[in-house]
């Protein structure tokens, strides 16, 4: 055991302060956003929104992500990260606060609109910082430790956010989002000023390349868009399924999603800095990890036994371990030649729309088609995009783009 403990504490070394300070600050961050989970039940029970109406606030949730995205990009490349990242989360926690005073629909949507925008400028810029302050043979696990900070956030924030509803209502939550945000602001300014840091990577681009023209990268990202599609059905429609088919309670439906991050948090380090030193390319790492997840969705539809939904889940998420911090290392990597903030923003957008597309069309699907055909339709989705990852791979070969 001890050397169990020993060999995964090596997988986090050589990474540098400045990618810890950001891991910290962005756990900070996601564990403070815990209104957001909390939402849809805020604007039923005490909004008394109906269901139609909370569906058009999503809708304005998911469009305000996809511009703060592009903002946040574009400003990146013309003011720099550090700028837009302090401004994303200080304006954000006051936003947060704001938002408990609109009651009207109209207000409420708005609201939410500015709110995610300026909350998501921060995404494209933290992954310009990351790459800045990372090393080249160490980006990969830099992002790996990112992803760490997210899931344990995610992972924490509404567990913190129903307690602080039980003693302090709604009100307080809003309160503790928009202080936390703001706190994570005023870090970032005390460990990441400029004149304190440590540039790894330093990435100078006489005549920067428009993502929009990167052929190889609007393909890739086109992919990750229907990853995204499919993947987010187990953050929506794939609860309702564990609950309505297998009669699942809403404490087994937590522990089969609870696994999910836990081996996480456990698995992914070691995972990746094993596949870092293979011989396959990043793209068909992102295959890979693209074919374990179609697998998934298969599992969901051979058999009533409900041990198949560990099996698909643990399949989803070695899958989700490998495809996501490769694909995020590919946007990197390309995002050199050119605007890195226009690279990073798009990737961004991707998963933005991914999410305003999978929850409402697998909603959709299941209402008229069932749960059956609604996971065929998943697979066939991702069976797409291994596609389409083929043939980027194949063409990039072709070009000899070397990655």
């Amino acid at each position: 055991m001890k050397t169990i403990f020993k060999n995964y504490i090596n997988t986090f070394k050589g990474l540098s302060n400045e990618v810890w300070w950001l891991a910290f600050i962005t756990l900070v961050n996601r564990a403070g956003t815990m209104v957001i989970p909390f939402l849809s039940l805020y604007l039923t029970k005490n909004l008394h929104f109906t269901l139609i109406e909370v569906g058009w606030i999503m809708s304005a949730f998911g469009a305000g992500s996809v511009v703060g995205s592009w903002l946040g990009g574009k400003l990146t490349d013309k003011i720099g990260y550090y700028k837009v990242m302090v401004f994303s989360l200080i304006t954000s926690g006051f936003l947060f606060i704001a938002l408990q005073f609109l009651t009207t629909f109209v207000g409420i949507s708005i609201g939410v609109f500015v709110l995610l925008m300026i909350a998501d400028m921060f995404r494209p810029a933290m992954f310009v910082a990351l790459s800045a302050y990372s090393k080249q043979e160490n980006k990969v696990r830099s992002v790996t430790l990112i992803r760490l900070a997210i899931n344990l956030g995610f992972s924490a924030g509404p567990a913190i956010g129903g307690l602080i509803i039980v003693t302090l209502s709604y009100g307080g939550l809003f309160w503790v989002d928009g202080i936390t945000c703001f706190l994570a602001g005023i870090l970032l300014l005390n460990v990441l000023h400029p004149k304190k840091v440590k540039i790894a990577d330093e990435i100078s681009v006489e005549n920067p390349k428009s993502a929009y023209k990167d052929v190889n990268y609007i393909i890739f990202l086109f992919a990750m868009l229907l990853f995204g599609i499919a993947f987010l059905q187990y953050f929506s429609t794939v609860p309702l399924f564990y609950k309505e088919v297998y009669s699942l309670s809403e404490f087994e439906i937590g522990l089969l999603m609870g696994m999910n991050g836990f081996l996480i948090f456990v698995l992914e380090m070691p995972l990746v800095k094993s596949l870092e030193k293979s011989m396959y390319s990043k793209t068909g790492l992102v295959v890979f990890g693209a074919i374990l997840t179609a697998i998934s969705f298969i599992f969901l539809n051979v058999s009533g036994w409900a041990g198949v939904l560990v099996i698909g889940m643990l399949f989803m998420t070695i899958g989700e371990m490998i495809a996501f911090p490769f694909s995020n290392a590919f946007a990197l990597e390309r995002a050199k030649k050119g605007n890195q903030g226009e690279y990073m923003a798009l990737y961004s957008i991707s998963f933005s729309i991914a999410h305003i597309i999978a929850h409402n069309s697998g909603m959709h699907l299941i209402a008229k088609l069932g749960y059956q055909v609604t996971w065929h339709t998943t697979t066939v989705i991702m069976l797409l995009c291994i596609s389409i990852l083929y043939y980027l791979k194949w063409r990039m070969i072709r070009q000899k783009d070397k990655q």
